[in-house]
């Protein structure tokens, strides 16, 4: 066993990256990359079982003097401040206009995106050494579309959805399990239909980044900004490989 503290350790750690390698044009149709990527992420967790999640994201949003704190200007300058704030969460979804989650609308996240609907994505497939961050604008999913996909869900996490006011506090587990078996009497020997607050995201993509780790810390970068429509009124978009 190493003698060496958890921070000697950070300082030490190295881990030489050269799974694979993202050639000048791979972004050409960012999408299109997205979704094969997306695809050898489920092959790695069947192959090897060590990316257990291929959908988790974390998602960031921005926070204006929410929940205490500096945030609500305890800080003493007399400002609000401003802060990012990340949780992960899971992709549920891309259209053809963005990228899709599901969430209580009432929780942090929610109401930090109606208030400011600027938003970022990162995925992180540490066993591909690769990761995509895409950043946007958020709206709202279709409400016929939330209730499809909230219909696809097991019925205990429908019966969840019900019975947690989501980011607001609690007094103790055994509470929240009252309120969750209160949820589930009220809806014995009926469907669940999807509550009002509760619905889909959608992150408008306008900036999305490619990063594979390659060695020497010589990583490949590319990232695609939005420019508009092409003549298919499909996005069109401008190409940049960055230094790492």
């Amino acid at each position: 066993m190493s003698d060496r503290t958890p921070a000697d350790r950070l300082a030490a750690e190295r881990t030489d990256y050269g799974t694979g390698s993202l050639a000048d044009e791979a972004a050409n149709d960012p999408l299109a990359l997205f979704d094969a990527w997306m695809a050898e992420a489920f092959e790695r967790r069947e192959s090897h079982g060590d990316l257990a999640e291929p959908t988790a994201v974390v998602l960031s949003t921005i926070a204006v003097g929410t929940n205490g704190g500096a945030a609500d200007g305890a800080d003493g300058g007399g400002d609000r401040a401003i802060r990012p704030r990340s949780r992960t969460v899971l992709l549920k979804g891309r259209d053809e206009r963005g990228f899709v989650l599901y969430t209580n609308l009432d929780s942090d996240k929610g109401r930090e995106v109606d208030a400011n609907p600027s938003a970022s994505l990162l995925l992180p497939w540490y066993p591909l050494q690769r990761q995509v961050r895409i950043e946007g604008l958020v709206e709202p999913v279709d409400p016929a579309k939330a209730d499809a996909y909230f219909a696809s869900r097991p019925r205990g996490s429908q019966i969840s959805a019900w019975a947690s006011r989501q980011s607001r506090p609690v007094d103790s587990r055994a509470a929240l399990e009252a309120q969750y078996t209160a949820a589930q009497e009220r809806f014995e020997g009926a469907d669940v239909p999807r509550p009002p607050f509760w619905g889909g995201l959608r992150l408008v993509p306008d900036r999305i980044e490619f990063w594979q780790g390659r060695q020497n810390r010589l990583h490949d970068r590319i990232v695609v900004t939005r420019v508009g429509v092409d003549e298919q009124h499909d996005a069109a978009w401008e190409q940049h490989r960055l230094q790492p």
